[in-house]
């Protein structure tokens, strides 16, 4: 199951660094779950102040991804376990690190951007390569597979349902009748179906939204199961939060923002969860100008209550 990991730093920069430190308020000795540890920007900021007493288990699907951020972790003054695994397995994580409850959970659901950048795994529509999207790359299905395997109503379905993508039957059909003249295996090749299905060049576009990037955010979901990842953990998260333990989550589109709303939401009524801010925290001007991929995030924080859980 979880593989530990063993011990390139490539710039990063951790989004809504400064909220997630100061609301998830990790004191000493405190125990920290990372639930998408990535390039490690958050994860040694928050064991930081954990400290030589705390613990920091950190998980990712992704092995080069844990490698850099075992790297990063080095020095910071805490005591880490890594994990290769999927986050709606943390619990097993916490179990083979011999931790019963922590003291924060931590999850920013957004992709690294050395993975965006490399063309070979398939996340961008700007550049040219195999049509793969998987965060895990021992998953049994690409985007490619999904994408030449499945209906042109599934396909319709994926569109509109992963991305709220309105035009969604009609890119379905333009990949159907593509495929038939062979598969459809490359970013370049979908993104070039899709903006003939809308009738919009890329390149002379008015938008700034690019016509593939609702498809290929809807692929990503499917193929990587992001939305029922994100209802696992959710789902676990409050029998493994210490009392006054602290939740926080980055979400990058409304599907997953809406799960998070409405969990912390169910739970605050439940007597379980107490939320700590009314509306999500956003970036601010100046980290949205220093880092444009930070402009969709949100952070939404809940506390743990005494209340006990049945489990």
């Amino acid at each position: 199951m979880a593989e530990p990991v063993a011990d390139e730093q490539p710039q990063h920069v951790p989004v809504l660094a400064r909220e997630v430190t100061e609301l998830l308020a990790v004191s000493p000795g405190e125990r920290v779950l990372d639930c998408t540890v990535g390039l490690g920007g958050h994860a040694r900021l928050l064991a930081k102040s954990a400290l030589s007493q705390g613990l920091l288990v950190g998980i990712d699907v992704d092995e080069s991804n844990l490698r850099t951020a075992s790297q990063r972790l080095e020095g910071c003054g805490c005591p880490y376990r890594l994990f290769r695994c999927n986050f709606r397995r943390f619990e097993e994580a916490l179990e083979e690190a011999d931790v019963g409850r922590v003291d924060v959970i931590l999850a920013d659901l957004g992709t690294s951007s050395n993975q965006v950048a490399e063309a070979q795994r398939g996340f961008s529509f700007q550049l040219d390569g195999p049509l793969d999207m998987r965060l895990d790359d021992r998953l049994p299905e690409t985007a490619a597979d999904l994408v030449n395997r499945l209906s042109e109503t599934e396909l319709a379905d994926i569109f509109y349902h992963h991305a709220q993508e309105r035009r969604s039957r009609r890119i379905a059909r333009a990949i159907h009748r593509a495929r038939r003249q062979g598969r459809i295996t490359g970013t370049g090749q979908l993104s070039e179906i899709v903006a003939g299905a809308l009738g919009v060049d890329p390149a002379t576009r008015k938008s700034k939204i690019h016509p593939a990037t609702r498809v290929f955010q809807a692929l990503r979901i499917a193929v990587n199961d992001e939305l029922g990842a994100l209802r696992s953990l959710l789902d676990q998260a409050p029998r493994r939060l210490n009392p006054g333990g602290r939740i926080g989550v980055v979400s990058f589109h409304s599907l997953e923002d809406g799960l998070v709303k409405r969990d912390f939401a169910r739970r605050r009524n439940e007597g379980i969860y107490r939320i700590v801010v009314k509306k999500p925290v956003t970036p601010s001007a100046e980290e949205r100008n220093s880092n444009p991929r930070s402009r969709s995030a949100k952070l939404r924080v809940a506390v743990r209550t005494e209340r006990a859980m049945d489990d």
